[in-house]
């Protein structure tokens, strides 16, 4: 009966899933509000006062005046107009910034930070997300199909002798260790050279972003303080396009790595491996083979 079976996969699936997840967001708002409710008002009193004292040292000021200019300089900085420096600052729309920003919007990371302030550039931002964002999606699936072409020796892993077996292995944790090196781990210390971050910031600002949560605390090429190359903002993009395509791959191979290993470690333990072949012990299950998901 459909009904019976929809009263079963919600019993059986999809309420125990529901509630875990309500429960995990549960957990992360009660965490981050006791890790971040304190900060918060200690930064808001910190605020109130340093108002107060610019009053008490500019008395040609009142607050109605400090007040409105609170407000110009959140509207510009909402329009991505940073306060600080002057109007030498380098533009928020020049190709490379651009460029960057394109990259967000087709990646759905959306820093925050920047956002089209005309009208016909929020039209065309709508637009150009509908087709551009299915095209980012094509691509990297495209890509990580590509990458997968050069390990699916993998899926016939069982029928190789032991000593490629293990070469596999090993090729498969260094290919791995080196991509973790080239998308997460160099990139953050550039990024903390240029910027002036910490090395965790650097990284916090890698994942942040590579995970497409984007929240726009931390962005590349926005001090104006700094003398950034003309292609900086630019190479920041394709290292985002460059790094999502990793993950992509990334993510289903890490569970057939443990796996592989766990194969490995139990074949090791003198089951009677043949040459090539599969353990003889009775009760030994013959591993199964495990594709490798586009």
């Amino acid at each position: 009966m459909p009904q019976a079976r929809l009263c079963s996969c919600w019993g059986g699936r999809v309420l125990p899933l529901l509630l875990a997840y309500v429960c995990y967001l549960l957990l992360g708002a009660t965490v981050f509000q006791l890790l971040e409710k304190q900060a918060e008002a200690q930064s808001r009193d910190q605020f109130q006062f340093e108002k107060l004292r610019f009053l008490e040292n500019y008395t040609c000021l009142d607050q109605r005046a400090l007040e409105q200019f609170v407000q110009v300089i959140m509207e510009a900085w909402v329009k991505g107009v940073n306060p600080k420096g002057n109007s030498t600052n380098p533009s928020n729309w020049d190709f490379g910034s651009s460029f960057f920003f394109a990259g967000t919007v087709v990646t759905t990371i959306g820093y925050g930070n920047l956002a089209p302030s005309t009208e016909a550039g929020q039209v065309f931002c709508v637009f150009y997300a509908l087709v551009g964002i299915p095209l980012n999606v094509v691509f990297l699936n495209h890509l990580g199909a590509g990458l997968h072409a050069h390990l699916a020796t993998l899926e016939r892993w069982e029928e190789q002798p032991r000593r490629s077996q293990l070469l596999q292995i090993l090729g498969l944790a260094l290919f791995l260790t080196l991509g973790t090196l080239v998308i997460l781990i160099f990139p953050p210390m550039v990024f903390s050279h240029v910027e002036g971050w910490s090395f965790g910031e650097g990284f916090y600002f890698a994942f942040i972003t590579l995970s497409t949560i984007g929240f726009g605390d931390y962005v590349v090429g926005t001090d104006p303080s700094k003398h950034y190359i003309s292609v900086y903002r630019s190479l920041a993009a394709i290292w985002i396009l460059l790094g999502l395509a990793w993950l992509a791959l990334v993510l289903p191979l890490g569970p057939l790595l443990l796996h592989r290993c766990s194969q490995l470690w139990l074949l090791s333990r003198g089951l009677g491996l043949k040459e090539g072949g599969a353990p003889e012990m009775e009760g030994v299950p013959r591993p199964q083979k495990t594709p490798i998901s586009a």
